[in-house]
């Protein structure tokens, strides 16, 4: 019997960062970050149900010292000009905090037991002085008008930095065409609680509408999640293109004991729906450092549409 889809409840456990694709032949894979942070899993299923007793596959190994050998993080899978992409962020076992995007790719039909070639750092345009000059993670790939755009968190500032998310349009799976453009930066009070933060974008397209998700604040309960949108008619490198909610689209529900919901992305269902798969936690205190305990849960949640076109993000 076909397992059944559980919403806004532990469907993997342990797994942050969670990013679904399904691909042309109708399978579905799943990547995310795994509590150690030293390697890239994936796991396929014919359904997106099965994802959760699929079995897992590392497909790539943290190096032991300097670049790639600290902090593997946020993994995606893209299937891009015929070959498979994977996306993530990574440190150096020297400076662990030297966060930067690091690239992937597999040229055979299957990414589970083809090779995984290593490009290196994402590329950036030549006459970009400042992208992926600091800290910089959580890129995400989506296609309009027959071109891809690459969004990424990158800090800025002095002291204690500011996380901003940053658009550009891609030349190369592995490159940028232009220089970056600041989408969004942490100009609220939930974006800004312990840490200035807007990461982990995400990527939905409905109605000839582009609807940005990203992740807000630390990742522990006050983790939540922010919206922009755009008309896919819209010159999506002109910041004046996208509009910010004033408000949270998702946030903890103390009722439900779901605390800390982001680092979202989207999948469909067998029949087409719109799912969310994003994570969260199950408990409200957490014990020592939030980026070091595991207890990050992958889960479901069905997307609804408002009359206006929005997505809608509800528990219940």
């Amino acid at each position: 019997m076909e397992k059944q889809l559980k919403f806004n409840e532990p469907w993997i456990t342990q797994r942050a960062d969670p990013y679904v694709c399904r691909h042309t032949d109708g399978m579905y894979y799943f990547t995310a970050s795994v509590p150690a942070y030293d390697r890239i899993i994936l796991r396929r299923a014919d359904s997106l149900a099965g994802l959760a007793d699929a079995e897992e596959t590392t497909v790539w190994k943290k190096h032991e010292s300097g670049i790639m050998s600290e902090h593997i993080w946020a993994p995606e899978l893209h299937y891009l000009e015929g070959k498979w992409y994977l996306y993530f962020a990574a440190g150096e076992a020297e400076d662990i905090w030297a966060i930067r995007p690091y690239v992937l790719e597999c040229a055979d039909a299957d990414p589970i037991t083809g090779t995984w070639k290593e490009l290196g750092k994402m590329q950036c345009a030549p006459e970009d002085e400042f992208s992926f000059r600091a800290f910089s993670l959580d890129a995400t790939v989506f296609e309009c008008k027959g071109s891809h755009y690459y969004v990424w968190a990158e800090k800025v500032g002095v002291g204690k930095m500011i996380s901003n998310l940053y658009i550009a349009r891609m030349a190369a799976p592995n490159r940028l065409e232009t220089v970056q453009v600041l989408l969004t930066t942490p100009d609220y009070d939930w974006e800004r609680v312990d840490f200035w933060v807007n990461e982990g974008p995400a990527v939905i397209k409905r109605g000839g509408r582009i609807f940005l998700t990203y992740s807000a604040s630390a990742t522990g309960a006050c983790y939540c999640m922010g919206m922009l949108s755009a008309s896919e008619d819209a010159d999506l490198l002109d910041p004046a293109s996208w509009t910010k909610e004033r408000y949270p689209v998702l946030a903890s529900d103390e009722a439900l004991k779901i605390y800390g919901p982001g680092h979202n992305s989207f999948t469909t269902d067998e029949e087409g729906g719109d799912i969310c798969v994003y994570h969260a936690r199950k408990e409200a205190v957490i014990e020592g450092d939030p980026l070091y305990n595991p207890n990050r849960h992958t889960m479901l949640m069905k997307v609804q549409w408002s009359e206006e076109g929005k997505p809608v993000f509800s528990y219940r």
